[in-house]
């Protein structure tokens, strides 16, 4: 039995390395949960998925693993990122009957090996019709804006794995940029700042938490203080200490820096007509990493441009996939194609 014999419903999915968000024709967003899987290591049998595997997370016995199977926006594992998917349409199911059409959102950046997974792991599991869409291009759909038009539209998505950064007219990707500098990269820096400075680890849920509370990528009007635990390095003893949202900026600093970087290059290769309309309309923040503090400010600094973080950013990519596959012969255009193996 595949994985949309549960539905009856065609569906889109924002696979992402952070969260996998699924949308059901005519309900909208069904299901939003982080793409986190807990598994028996001998017979990869599936514990747990979503919010119930990370709330396990550095609490596993030996037998047991938690692994994301998606990284860097592509699928590292692909038998679990199968189970994980069944798992998900199964706490969503309505019926029996299967599903003839998906619609599936993935980085700008995917190889042709990376499409075939994807679209392997719908079909194996049970989908008749599989449609690929670009994140950025889902995105823009996703925030209101007319793709179809002779205008330029610049989106900077900010996931978990990836920055999808794009220039989108006519129906089409004209320039993008697609870098692993995400919200991964920026846990990570946090991370690593306590290991190096203050000799204390702390887990990566803990240094998202930090990230959300205090990170910043401009200086803020009033600086935060916050109260992190953790075990020291020398002694492996648990420890609390303070630190300031000016640390923690400073720990971002590298990370922040390569994504305004990556902005720069793809401004650099805009066509000038497009950079025009870009100078007029600005430019468009979605994903989660679009809600740091200050980093539309920041942004609009150092480019000079309008900067503008969308309403929802997080649901914009999953809520574009829904828009295509409710009307998928108005969106046909905007669709990756790619050759078939």
């Amino acid at each position: 039995m595949g994985l949309f014999d549960f539905f009856s419903n065609d569906v889109a999915i924002d696979l992402g390395t952070a969260n996998t968000l699924i949308w059901m024709r005519g309900k909208g967003i069904v299901l939003d949960e982080p793409s986190i899987v807990a598994f028996d290591r001998s017979s990869k049998h599936i514990i747990a998925i979503g919010e119930e595997a990370q709330s396990m997370i550095g609490k596993t016995h030996k037998a047991m693993q938690i692994i994301r199977p998606l990284r860097d926006g592509a699928i590292a594992d692909f038998e679990i990122t199968e189970g994980m998917l069944r798992n998900f349409i199964r706490k969503v199911a309505v019926s029996w009957q299967p599903a003839r059409r998906v619609v599936v959102c993935v980085p700008s950046g995917i190889t042709e090996v990376e499409k075939r997974a994807v679209r392997d792991s719908c079909e194996h599991a049970g989908a008749k019709e599989v449609h690929l869409i670009a994140e950025p291009m889902a995105a823009a759909i996703g925030i209101g804006l007319n793709v179809h038009q002779p205008l330029g539209n610049m989106i900077v998505d900010i996931g978990g794995g990836t920055t999808e950064i794009a220039v989108i007219a006519l129906s089409g990707i004209v320039v993008d940029e697609s870098i692993k500098t995400a919200g991964d990269e920026l846990n990570d820096a946090v991370t690593h700042y306590f290991k190096n400075t203050h000799n204390i680890l702390i887990g990566s849920r803990t240094a998202e938490l930090i990230k959300c509370r205090v990170g910043s990528a401009m200086p803020l009007e009033e600086e935060i203080e916050i109260e992190v635990k953790g075990r020291n390095l020398v002694s492996g003893i648990p420890e609390m200490i303070s630190v300031s949202s000016e640390d923690i900026r400073s720990a971002l600093t590298k990370p922040v820096g390569e994504i305004i970087s990556a902005v720069m290059r793809l401004l650099e290769r805009t066509p000038p007509e497009l950079s025009a309309d870009i100078f007029d309309r600005g430019i468009m923040l979605t994903g989660g990493g679009a809600l740091l503090k200050g980093l539309d400010k920041r942004l609009a600094q150092e480019t000079s441009l309008p900067v503008h973080i969308a309403e929802d950013p997080l649901l914009a990519v999953v809520r574009g996939t829904g828009i295509v596959l409710e009307n998928l012969s108005d969106y046909n255009s905007v669709l990756i194609k790619s050759r078939r193996f």
